[in-house]
This record gives structure tokens, C-alpha cells and sequence, in this order.
């Protein structure tokens, strides 16, 4: 028999709600080509659960909970979102609504994180939580960790990817991969999210990583040293991405997929930036075929595309069309058929330190 999920004890220990703070639950639904389906649809009625259980808890706590805000999906990941959305069917100004905010919680379709964060830097006393693709079967696996062991576990990885100029990556396929951290600040994503929260006041939920930008050669006569070939699954399709120059300069691959990632990567050149290298650490977080559970299990990912949200400089208007804007994950995680075979730091002092071997951490 399923645990039973205590909603309520969730949002104590991650959110904190304080007196007189004010809560935002975040929705998007689906329009024109953006279809529905039933995950979708569970999702809106999770965000519905949500905002009930913070407004029992505010009479509890004394903190006020705005109307659900929905608005049109915007169709990308970490796409900026619309100025317009709606509460209790009146169109409200998303940026009046957030500064009148101090914790707002996204249960969407398509990941918010990028302009969540934009809105945090704007907007002082308000701290997010983005949770694209959310799904009911988390309420059993990484939204029941112990939160405290995740929030232990992304502080000790950041503070190593800190520390590191570089990252030496070997996967099982044999496929090699370096990725160059100078002049760049790494961040936990540790679910905590109380009102006193410093850096990065944005989390995902789940939680349980430790992110960072890699550098991306923007420093006149220091070009980024990101390099290697990285293999991604698709199903039982190998596809490699050869990089140099923190870029994809050739997909690699004689499938469908192969084709259409050469395809996609050839509308907008910025989508070929590596904007990510991410470690995971919830030990209940299970792989579910979602991008946000799955990047939390142990191991490692990466991403494409966007990265200014977390301290990159490739954001929304190095895009040729803003439709073209991505922040798009892929996971290897322990036990994958990818998965990390040695994972080597290399730090400033000339020291090296192997944090992965075989898929697991050595250092917990």
C-alpha cells in the first residue's frame, strides 16, 4: 500500500510560509496545436490541490493565497512567459501579480524556471518553485525525500563544481566529453525555499542537484574548452553530439532521430550551446520519463540551449525568434544505459578528484 503524501508538511519544510506573506499557484493549459492529454489535465487538477492545501495551511499560518493564475502554454521550455494571464476568469498582468507575490509555485506543462528566476532578480522578496511535467506518481518518490539529506547532498556537489575549472566526463558507451566551469558560480537546487533563502531564489520540485553553466567563450581571446562527443538514448536510437567550443557542431547518427535533431538544430544556432552540466542527488527520485524527476537521480546531465537563468549568457535574445528559445535536458543517470562511467574535477591547484565511478558517488 502507497504512503500517504502530507501535502501540507511538504510545503512547510520547502516554502516556510511566513505571517502576511502572499502565495501564487501558477497553471498553464493548452490552446491551438498544443493538445491536451490526461497527464496535462492531472496536472491543472494537482495545481487546483496545491492551492487548496496552501489556503488551509494560510488560516492555519496566517500567510493569503491568491487565485490560481493561468495562462496559454507557451510552448517551449523556459520560454518567456505571456504578459497576460487570468485569475477567476479576469486577465490579470503577470508582473503585477509577482510583485504583489512572495512565493509562487508552477505546476506546468512547459518549464517556467528561466523567466521565474528573471522575475525573482526583479522582484526582491519573491522566491519560486517551477515544476514542469509534474507528475502524481512524485507524491511517492522524490517529492517524499528527506529533504534535508537532498538540501545536504546539492551543497556539497555545488561547492565542488564551484571549486572546479573543469570536468572530465567518460561514459559507459566509451564516448568522452569535457566541459570548462571558469568564471562561472554553481548552484543547489536544494529544496529550500524560505523566506531568508540567498543566491538563486528559484528551486525545482522535486529538488536534488547541484547546476552550473559551463563557460561559453565569451571573454575576448579565451574561447571555452567544452568539448568531446556525447551520446544521448532516443528510445533504442544512439545519437551522438560531437561539441566544440561549448557548441554542437555536428549530430552524429543515421536514425530518424539523428536527422531531426541536424534539422532542429539548424533553425537557430543558439539552440547548439551546452548550457548545462548537472549532478543529481534525491535518492527516492525514480526515472519516470520526465526531465524533471529524471535529472534528479543520481548521476549526471546536461543541457542544450538557454543558460542565462543560471548564470550562462546565451538568453532569449541570442535566439533568432523567441519561439526558438530552449532549455532542454538529457540525463544519464545511475543504472542508464548511458550512464557515467568516471566523472573527474579538476580544480585550480592542479588537483583532480573522481566524485563518479561506475555510476555512483564516491563522496556519499
Amino acid at each position: 500500500m502507497a504512503k500517504s503524501f502530507d501535502l501540507e508538511k511538504l510545503i512547510v519544510d520547502v516554502f516556510a510560509p511566513q505571517p502576511g506573506e502572499k502565495v501564487l499557484v501558477m497553471s498553464d493549459f493548452p490552446h491551438g496545436e498544443l493538445s491536451d492529454h490526461n497527464m496535462w489535465a492531472d496536472r491543472r487538477k494537482m495545481a487546483k490541490e496545491w492551492h487548496s492545501a496552501f489556503q488551509r495551511l494560510g488560516k492555519k499560518l496566517g500567510f493569503d493565497v491568491h487565485p490560481v493564475l493561468t495562462y496559454p502554454a507557451t510552448g517551449g521550455n523556459n520560454a518567456d512567459l505571456p504578459q497576460k494571464g487570468e485569475m477567476e476568469g479576469k486577465e490579470v498582468r503577470f508582473e503585477e501579480v509577482l510583485l504583489d507575490t512572495n512565493i509562487a509555485v508552477a505546476l506546468t506543462e512547459y518549464s517556467a524556471s528561466a523567466p521565474l528566476i528573471g522575475f525573482s532578480k526583479k522582484v526582491p522578496s519573491l522566491r519560486a518553485a517551477s515544476m514542469p511535467k509534474v507528475m502524481r506518481s512524485m507524491e511517492q518518490t522524490a517529492l517524499a525525500a528527506d529533504y534535508s539529506e537532498v538540501a545536504r547532498k546539492s551543497h556539497m556537489l555545488a561547492a565542488r563544481l564551484d571549486r572546479a575549472d573543469g570536468v572530465r566526463v567518460e561514459f559507459s558507451t566509451g564516448h568522452h566529453a569535457y566541459f570548462d566551469l571558469r568564471n562561472r558560480h554553481a548552484e543547489a537546487d536544494d529544496g529550500q525555499l524560505h523566506a531568508d533563502k540567498t543566491g538563486m531564489r528559484l528551486i525545482n520540485l522535486p529538488s536534488g542537484e547541484a547546476c552550473i553553466a559551463p563557460y561559453e567563450g565569451e571573454l575576448e581571446g579565451k574561447p571555452s574548452r567544452t568539448e568531446g562527443t556525447i551520446p544521448a538514448e532516443y528510445d533504442v536510437e544512439l545519437v551522438l553530439y560531437k561539441v566544440e567550443q561549448n557548441r554542437i557542431v555536428e549530430v552524429i547518427g543515421d536514425g530518424p532521430k539523428a536527422a531531426e535533431m541536424r534539422d532542429y538544430f539548424a533553425v537557430d544556432a543558439a539552440r547548439r550551446n551546452i548550457a548545462e552540466l548537472g549532478l543529481g542527488c534525491n535518492d527516492k527520485a525514480v526515472i519516470s520519463g520526465t526531465v524533471l524527476e529524471d535529472e534528479k537521480v543520481l548521476g549526471m546531465h546536461w543541457a542544450y540551449g538557454r543558460s542565462d537563468h543560471i548564470g550562462g549568457v546565451t538568453g532569449v535574445a541570442e535566439f533568432s525568434d523567441p519561439s526558438h528559445v530552449v532549455h532542454q535536458d538529457i540525463v544519464h543517470p545511475k543504472g542508464g544505459s548511458m550512464e557515467v562511467a568516471s566523472l573527474v574535477l579538476e580544480y585550480e591547484d592542479a588537483t583532480t578528484e573522481e566524485i563518479i565511478r561506475n555510476g555512483e558517488y564516491t563522496i556519499f
